[in-house]
Parts: structure tokens; C-alpha cells; sequence
């Protein structure tokens, strides 16, 4: 009885024991040895691994190239021209002025015939000069200066005729810098509207001569006529040939 006790113990424990390792003892027994397949953990960490940072790589190349891409369009936008030119107009009004200046009557805006002029019409009287010649001086001095002042004021209507082609100017110029697209566009309007402000600034020399030259006629014109002046005022004080009697005939009495 106790062997047969013993004996089955042994039996259920080998059984037991075939029962929980079936898959240690089968590939034992078996499966060829080619066919064995065996499984490293710490391999398939490293793999693991190996294949994250490979995509982790990858992602910072895509990243890169996304960047480099943007890139290109910004520098494209930077360098991308003005659709938009003012010069043009500008120039117009630049003209329009420069004209009108140089429809000065009288005495022009040149050095040379500056001198000429003042050194015929408004230098000192001379002596030997005729009472008719003195008329004719002092009239051309009065045209001088009637036709700078005209002049001054034809000169301030043409600027202010061009306040309103700058206004226009202007508006588009802020326009077109406010929705530039890159900084090229930004500096080229950024540029035209300094032009606009240098076409403003030379109206307004243009103004200020002008008004320059009128006044500037006018004194001329004054000290002229005092100098005139005094030289009428003695020839008619000089002593001269005394009045002879004459016979004169108030009335035709011939029939």
C-alpha cells in the first residue's frame, strides 16, 4: 500500500511537472533546432530605441525643410516690387513749377542778366542821362516790379493747384505702405513718399523765391526812384538859361 501510495505521487508530480513546462520540453523534443525562435529583450529595447530617435530625426529634417520653405516665400514677399509708382506725377508737378519760374517776366532768375539789369536800370542815375531816358527807366523798373509780383502769385496757384495731385499721391503711397507684403514694398513706398515730401519741400522754395523776387523788385524799384529822384530835383534846381520873351498866337487868325 505504501508503495503504491508512493509510486502514484510520484506519477500526479511528474505529471504536474510536464503539465506547467510544456514549452520548455516540446521544442526539446520535437522541433529541429533550425526552427528555435528565442527572444532578447534587451535587443528589442535597443531596436526600439534605434527606430525613435531615427523617427525623431526624421521629424526634425521635415521640420527643417518646412522652415528652409517659409523661408524662401518670406524672402520672396521681402524682395517682391512696389506694384505702385507715384514718380511720375511727381515729376508733373515738379515741371508744372519749374515752368513757371521760368516764365519770370522782366528780369529772370539768372545771375548774369541779374547784374546786367540792375547795373542799366537800377544803378546810380547818371548825369548826362535824358529826362526821357529817365521816364523810360523808371517805367521799365515799375513793369519789373508789377511782373514779379504776378509772377509771385502765378507761381503760389500753381502749388497750390498741386496740393490736391499730392493729396491723391499721398493717400495711395500710406495705402500701399500699410498693405505691403515684404520689406521692399514697405522701403519702396517708404522712398516715394520722401519723393512726394521733396516735391512739397521745392514747391515751397519755389514759393518762397518767388515772393523773394517780388519784394526784392520792389525795393530795388524804391531805391531807384530815390535815387531818380534826387537827380530830377537838382537838374531842376540847376540854374539855367533865363526866359526869353517870345511872340505867341493864342489864336489863328488867318483865314
Amino acid at each position: 500500500m505504501m508503495i503504491r501510495r508512493f509510486r502514484s505521487h510520484a506519477m500526479a508530480l511528474a505529471a504536474t511537472m510536464l503539465a506547467a513546462a510544456p514549452l520548455v520540453i516540446s521544442p526539446m523534443v520535437g522541433t529541429p533546432a533550425h526552427a528555435i525562435i528565442v527572444f532578447d529583450p534587451s535587443n528589442y529595447a535597443q531596436n526600439v530605441l534605434t527606430a525613435a530617435r531615427t523617427l525623431e530625426q526624421i521629424t526634425h529634417q521635415i521640420t527643417s525643410l518646412q522652415n528652409e520653405a517659409q523661408m524662401l516665400i518670406n524672402q520672396a514677399k521681402n524682395l517682391a516690387s512696389l506694384p505702385f509708382s507715384a514718380l511720375q506725377q511727381l515729376q508733373q508737378n515738379v515741371q508744372r513749377t519749374q515752368q513757371l519760374l521760368q516764365q519770370a517776366q522782366g528780369i529772370a532768375f539768372n545771375v548774369q542778366q541779374i547784374d546786367q539789369m540792375f547795373s542799366q536800370k537800377y544803378g546810380n542815375v547818371s548825369m548826362s542821362t535824358s529826362d526821357q531816358q529817365l521816364v523810360a527807366n523808371a517805367r521799365s523798373r515799375w513793369q519789373n516790379t508789377v511782373g514779379g509780383l504776378q509772377d509771385a502769385m502765378r507761381v503760389q496757384a500753381g502749388v497750390v493747384g498741386n496740393i490736391d495731385s499730392n493729396r491723391t499721391q499721398m493717400s495711395a503711397l500710406v495705402s500701399q505702405s500699410q498693405g505691403a507684403t515684404g520689406a521692399l514694398q514697405a522701403t519702396q513706398a517708404g522712398n516715394q513718399l520722401l519723393a512726394l515730401q521733396s516735391q512739397q519741400l521745392s514747391d515751397l522754395v519755389a514759393v518762397v523765391s518767388a515772393n523773394g523776387r517780388a519784394s526784392a523788385l520792389t525795393d530795388a524799384e524804391r531805391a531807384a526812384a530815390a535815387e531818380q529822384g534826387r537827380e530830377q530835383r537838382r537838374r531842376f534846381l540847376t540854374p539855367g538859361a533865363g526866359y526869353t520873351p517870345g511872340n505867341a498866337q493864342m489864336f489863328n487868325s488867318g483865314k
